[in-house]
């Protein structure tokens, strides 16, 4: 699993989800902007993380297992059958003086 930079701090949270809730771009391909990372966390259930790049990788991510979204790399997320999840938007803060 990817995992996030030291430094980086949350900017924004979502809403919880559930499978019935989620929006339905988050099933497609999709990213995040340049600069942002992403926290999935599951508070119950089991959701399936596809990092689509070369080579695919897959997850299932549940509670106590998160999975961690880098800048700009497409990506989409299944629910295999009921779950709750967040996602949190982190960023590294700016370099002192610039």
């Amino acid at each position: 699993m990817k995992r996030l930079p030291e430094d980086a701090v949350v900017q924004r949270r979502t809403p919880e989800f559930t499978e019935a809730t989620m929006p339905a771009g988050l099933r497609r391909r999709h990213t995040t902007r340049a600069g942002v990372w992403a926290r999935i966390e599951v508070h119950e259930g089991v959701l399936r993380y596809r990092i689509l790049g070369e080579p695919t990788e897959e997850h299932r991510l549940s509670p106590g297992h998160p999975g961690v979204v880098e800048p700009e790399v497409p990506h989409e997320v299944e629910p295999e059958g009921a779950c709750r999840f967040h996602v949190e938007f982190l960023r590294r803060p700016e370099p002192a003086g610039g």
